[in-house]
This record gives structure tokens, sequence and C-alpha cells, in this order.
């Protein structure tokens, strides 16, 4: 018996009866399925405490990266393997696992059951599986959710918020600490990521693998926010540049003068955490069903 996380605001819009789908795709594969569709953040925490103290085999994340987050959050540590229906928009941890983005065939891969362990990363105790970070792109992210409140659409939402903070935006004095090294940088933003990432041409934010046992840190300390836009660009295409330095490190101290407080993105959501943060890797601590 498996159970189906199912989040009805992930990219579900498409599908007709999404939870009866899902349950018919799980029979025709063999597999015994109770969907448990969400409604609410609030649902997702207790719908998976639930399953956990069900004993479920497996625990299946259906929806974005936000809900595989919120499913690896409470399966770390523990036996039980997580499965992977993507769902979202971008889908990034299903891409770097190899996931299938077909519904079925994504079903198909979690009856077939092949487990694997990969690294979390964490951030004052808060779990990720792609990234963290600080900067420029928490505030983009807050500024976009109060677009999508007023009734702009996602995308639109975000280029939006991107002009109107760029167009501010001064940069932020990180100090981060891993032995035995401190760097002290001005940068527009801190990107410190699961495992490491290709930062230019067609693998753009990518991953190769998720076992390294490592986070890697990314920063641009000679680029103006105003810049970031041709970095992008450069990246895309492929050419070489020397602005964005990155180091890699088990655990990571990272503070800020004069704050106590930080606005911090964990695999898309933003809150704030109390300075300084304390990143660190806990290498294969999640189970997860990948392709054959």
């Amino acid at each position: 018996m498996i159970t189906v996380i199912l989040n009805l605001a992930a990219g579900v819009k498409r599908m007709q009866n999404p939870a009866d789908q899902l349950a018919s795709l799980f029979k025709a594969a063999g597999v015994r399925s109770r969907i448990v569709p969400l409604t609410s953040p609030a649902a997702t925490s207790d719908a998976i405490r639930s399953a956990v103290d069900q004993a479920a085999d497996v625990v299946v994340a259906a929806g974005g990266d936000g809900t595989v987050n919120s499913v690896a959050s409470a399966l770390v540590g523990t036996e039980m393997a997580m499965g992977v229906i993507p769902l979202g928009t971008l889908n990034h941890f299903a891409r770097d696992t190899r996931i299938p983005l077909d519904l079925e065939r994504a079903v198909h891969t979690v009856a077939a059951g092949r487990v694997t362990r990969v690294d979390v990363g964490e951030v004052n105790g808060r779990v990720f599986l792609n990234n963290s970070s600080i900067g420029i792109y928490p505030d983009i992210v807050v500024e976009r959710e109060v677009l999508r409140r007023q009734g702009h659409r996602k995308w639109f939402a975000f280029a939006v918020a991107t002009v109107k903070v760029l167009r501010h935006y001064r940069g932020v004095v990180v100090r981060m600490r891993s032995e035995p090294s401190t760097h002290v940088v001005r940068t527009p933003f801190l990107f410190v990521g699961n495992n490491e990432y290709h930062v230019e041409g067609r693998q753009l934010g990518e991953r190769d693998r998720l076992d390294s046992g490592l986070l890697f840190a990314y920063f641009a300390p000679r680029v103006h926010s105003r810049d970031l836009p041709k970095l992008l660009a450069r990246a895309l295409i492929g050419r070489e540049h020397d602005t964005l330095e990155s180091f890699a490190a088990e655990t990571l101290q990272v503070g800020t003068p004069g704050r106590r407080r930080l606005r911090v993105a964990t695999d898309g959501e933003v809150t704030m955490l109390s300075a300084p943060l304390h990143y660190r890797v806990r290498p294969r601590a999640l189970r997860v069903i990948v392709p054959g």
C-alpha cells in the first residue's frame, strides 16, 4: 500500500478528476494506493504525518517542488521511500533524478519500486532538496506573491516582480565561514545547492548527481544587480565568464552585518530565519524511488 499526497493546487488543472485518474493508473500498474488530496498548505503536514504514523510503505509526492520538499522533510532519516509524480511547473528534483514528467510513466516508476539514496541539505533545520538562497531571489518571490494575490498570473507576476526588485536592489554583504576559510563579499545573491549545479551552457541549473555529500555555494562578488540579466543571458548561450565564484563544503555558516533575521528561500519557499544561518548536508539521508 502506498499513500499519494496530491496537491490539487499544482498543475492538475489539465487533469480531469486527478485523484480518480491517479488511483486508476496505480491500479493498472498493480499497486494498491490511497490518494490524499490537499487543498491547503496546512493540510499538507497533517496528511504527511498521518501517512508516516500509519507506516505506509511508500509516500508519494504528487505536485511541484514545494510538495516534494514537504514530503521529503517528513521522511528524511526514516526507512520509508518517497515517490514523485511531477505535477509542478519546473519539477527540478524530478528532472535531476531522471523521474519521467509523463504522468503514466511516473506512476510506473513508482510501481517498479527501485530505491536509491540521495543527499539532503538543511539550513537551520529546514530541509531543502534542490537549493537555498538569500539576497535577490527571496525578495523577488515575496514581491511575486503580492502580485499573485492581486490576481496576476504566476509568470507575469514573476517578471514584474523581478523588474521592480532589480530597480532598487543594492546587494547584500555576506560572511561565509566553512572550515578552514572565511569569505566576506558583497553580492546580489548567495545560492547554496544540494550537490553541484551546472551554471553555464545548455545544462544550466541541472545536477549530474545528488549523492556527493557536499553543498556548493555560488555567489557573484563582481556583479551589480543591474548586470544580472546579462549574466543569465551569457550562461544560457554557454559563454564563459569569470564573475561567478563557488566552493564546496559539508557545513557552512552565513551571516550578514547587523541582521538578526534573514529572508531565506528553500526549494522556492521563503521564510524568515535567525542569523547566522547554519547549513549542512545530510549524506544519503533520503530514500527515493527512481527509474531503473
